[in-house]
């Protein structure tokens, strides 16, 4: 089996993001903007943790692929691409937690 990465997904997205045929889901969430985007990203996330406080681990499983795709929707309006969060997990991770949090901005 092939490795399917966050990186193929955010390629779909962005692919998917400038169908104009109108048979493109993800087109048009992007469409109707960052608002509605998020609104979608915040129920996923709500599914996902029904889903994990009720010991539903298959539900848990596609709730987390409904978020993960939202989450990207997202990033796509925003202008952020993956490798930018992934940088910012390596920069947390080079050190510990209470270090990081730490270095956070007051407010």
């Amino acid at each position: 089996m092939s490795q399917f990465t966050l990186a193929d997904l955010e390629r779909i997205v962005a692919d998917r993001a400038s169908a104009t045929d109108g048979s493109s889901y993800t087109a048009s969430l992007v469409a109707k903007g960052q608002t509605k985007a998020a609104q979608k990203l915040g129920e996923e996330a709500v599914e996902t943790v029904i889903a994990a406080v009720s010991g539903d681990r298959a539900g848990v499983v596609s709730e987390s692929a409904d978020l993960l795709y939202h989450l990207l929707v997202v990033w796509k309006i925003a202008g952020v691409p993956l490798d930018d969060v992934l940088e910012e997990l390596r920069r947390r991770t080079t050190q510990t937690g209470l270090e990081e949090k730490a270095g956070r901005p007051k407010g």
